[in-house]
């Protein structure tokens, strides 16, 4: 993998606004997710939550899997489920730009603001 970029809000901004390629944000949901490459190249997801590790023993392409992305939407706590827009004032896509990938990219923003809250990384 490749050196992350930290896990603020101007990443969060990046994935919004595409200027991170989707590599590297799928990358940094793996990483939160637990999944780690050990030195054989293999997926070890020891700290990979029991429900993600039963469902994707590899890490999922969130950007390119409809499934994986709902089961990511569902994981974000409810009291999360605004922190786009109440902590970034991210007002969504136009309706002309609602394309599978940027909408994918809001939930990966998403899910990871809430992840920043639960695990105390200002923002």
């Amino acid at each position: 993998m490749v050196d992350l970029p930290p896990l603020t809000t101007e990443t969060i901004w990046a994935i919004l606004n595409e200027t991170l390629e989707d590599a590297t944000v799928n990358q940094l949901v793996w990483h939160h997710l637990g999944y780690r490459l050990d030195a054989d190249d293999r997926w070890n997801t020891a700290a990979v939550a029991p429900e993600w590790q039963a469902a994707y023993p590899e890490p999922p392409d969130f950007i390119a899997s409809r499934p994986a992305t709902v089961k990511l939407t569902r994981s974000i706590p409810a009291e999360d489920k605004q922190l786009l827009k109440e902590k970034l004032g991210f007002q969504g896509y136009k309706v002309n730009e609602l394309v599978p990938r940027k909408t994918r990219r809001a939930t990966i923003a998403s899910w990871l603001l809430s992840y920043m809250r639960q695990t105390g990384i200002e923002f």
